[in-house]
């Protein structure tokens, strides 16, 4: 299967354009805010406890969270994918290299450097406000696989993140004119390859989100702090190790030790931690007040 002819861009105001990878983050971003909103509204589904904060106090979160994903995203790339951007700096022989860590716009952003910047955005604030943590934590997990799922499928009409070469009957080739034009040549090849992009935002984005769905308003787990933020730990975790296999590894990091992926390595920590938290919550009883 060809790669459709999508424009990464959807449209253009004057000099200003506007891409669809932007969109993502925005779509993510208004949509987490607006469950996360009615989370605190609906205070059955933490009793016998109550909600971490109030609405007003929501509107501010989203504030620290969105700057924790910028900037944690692109210094989390930078870190674990490429850390010349942060040598660049200061030997880079133009300035369009020097600068090069600022510009997100030329793609390049880390989930597991977003979710860090997140987590200490959420630590900072539980601690400014005297919030409970896990359960402030457990508030804007189920909101998260919103953006994953979003991201994901941005990822895959820009034509980037890319699989592993395969013979499935559903395999793309990940070039087609307007990625030619973009750089000359296919990055991808020319081989049939998964589109693991589309993989990632129905496990990462639509069963995680239902997994989540489920633990808040089914089986009511808000009511145990840490639970939720475990479950969303462990899942992603364990789908994007999972995904690791067909997803096509980063240019560099092909010959890992023990054949891991810098994806696969990333994960194993929110693994152990999310395992560790559901555990947790599951031997205590819920929390009062």
């Amino acid at each position: 299967m060809v790669f459709p002819e999508f424009d990464p861009v959807l449209i253009s105001i004057g000099p200003l354009p506007i891409r669809w990878y932007a969109l993502a983050y925005v779509a993510g971003i208004v949509l987490g805010w607006w469950y996360a909103a009615k989370l605190v509204k609906t205070e059955r589904v933490w009793a016998p406890g109550r909600p971490p904060i109030s609405g007003v106090q929501l509107d501010d979160l989203a504030l620290w969270i969105t700057i924790g994903i910028i900037l944690g995203g692109r210094l989390g790339y930078a870190l674990f994918y490429k850390p010349v951007m942060f040598a660049q700096l200061f030997t880079g022989q133009t300035w369009g290299e020097r600068l090069e860590l600022l510009q997100m716009w030329a793609g390049g952003m880390s989930f597991h450097g977003g979710f860090l910047g997140v987590a200490l955005a959420i630590i900072l604030f539980a601690r400014k406000h005297n919030a409970r943590l896990l359960s402030l934590s457990d508030l804007i997990a189920p909101v998260v696989p919103i953006g994953l799922f979003f991201g994901r499928l941005a990822n895959f009409i820009n034509g980037e993140l890319w699989g592993r070469i395969t013979d499935v009957p559903w395999a793309i080739r990940f070039c087609n004119a307007r990625i030619l034009e973009t750089y000359g040549y296919c990055p991808a090849g020319d081989a049939p390859r998964h589109p693991s992009q589309l993989y990632e935002a129905g496990l990462e984005g639509l069963m995680l989100f239902g997994l989540l769905w489920l633990a808040v308003w089914k089986w009511r787990l808000l009511a145990k702090p840490g639970y939720v933020t475990g479950l969303f730990l462990l899942g992603y975790g364990l789908s994007r190790a999972l995904l690791e296999n067909v997803r096509q590894p980063d240019a560099g990091l092909e010959n890992l030790p023990l054949h891991l992926t810098m994806g696969m390595i990333l994960s194993i920590p929110m693994i152990i931690v999310g395992a560790w938290l559901v555990w947790r919550a599951w031997s205590r009883p819920p929390v009062q007040g």
